[in-house]
């Protein structure tokens, strides 16, 4: 974590203090989690490749990264939001009732129930800590119900906290597949001379990084197997709307953001 003295010549250190330490992250998980990435893009292809579907599922601002993968220039047309309703990011007042839904027994056990998941497909669960009952259920359950799970999470939340989950297990203990994002407890980058609490929180850009790269990994793999990727172009360029209806209409079945 950094920390910054600061100084009387009115130039900040601290954005750069910042994307250093966001950049030093990227560099840890390229190459700790370089084979995890790649068996991550394996199990997406291999859902695209036997005609299988793709979930995100994230919490609080882990759903930033889930949303980020979906329905986006660039990005696979078949990843689809598993949303759970109050707990999509700030969607409700008060924004504390999101972080409440994320303690509650048997929500996701409703969800998957209620959802078009089924034996077969992949669900990236997406949770910093991964110590809360919804996500670490969410694995449980949709393993049981025959789903590949990712899990991105901060592994080391497992070590220095306490799990919130009745069973005393966290998200990485269910997953067949974990990305370790090495967010360190407390999600803060910085400290400052003046300022009591640690900020400059850097699990948003690293997430969002590791599911680029998995889905990067995942579209080289469809080209391994002979298969186009079936990408999104961006509705902002020329010809742009007419390739993502002819892959939308292609995968209809398959895309549920749409119905």
């Amino acid at each position: 974590m950094g920390e910054s003295k600061g100084d009387n010549t009115g130039e900040s250190k601290l954005a750069g203090q910042f994307f250093d330490a966001a950049i030093g992250l990227l560099k840890e998980v390229r190459d700790g989690d370089s084979a995890e990435i790649a068996a991550a893009g394996a199990a997406i292809a291999a859902a695209v490749a036997n005609g299988n579907r793709l979930f995100a599922f994230g919490a609080g601002h882990s759903s930033l990264a889930a949303q980020d993968v979906v329905y986006r220039a660039g990005g696979l047309a078949l990843m689809n939001l598993l949303a759970v309703p109050g707990v999509v990011g700030v969607d409700v007042m008060p924004a504390t009732l999101g972080s409440a839904l994320e303690r509650v027994d048997g929500l996701a056990g409703a969800v998957l129930d209620s959802s078009p998941a089924k034996a077969g497909d992949v669900l990236v669960i997406i949770s910093l800590s991964g110590r809360n009952a919804l996500p670490v259920e969410m694995a449980m359950n949709a393993r049981a119900l025959g789903l590949t799970v990712i899990g991105v999470t901060s592994v080391a939340y497992a070590t220095e906290t306490k799990s919130r989950h009745v069973s005393g297990t966290y998200l990485k203990d269910h997953c067949d597949i974990v990305l370790d994002s090495r967010i360190a407890v407390g999600d803060a980058e910085l400290t400052h001379e003046g300022i009591e609490a640690p900020f400059a929180p850097a699990s948003t850009v690293v997430t969002s990084a590791l599911m680029q790269a998995a889905m990067a990994s995942a579209a080289e793999e469809l080209v391994r197997l002979g298969i186009e990727p079936p990408l999104l172009r961006s509705g902002n360029v020329d010809g742009g709307h007419e390739w993502n209806g002819r892959v939308m209409t292609e995968y209809a079945d398959r895309i549920f953001y749409r119905h």
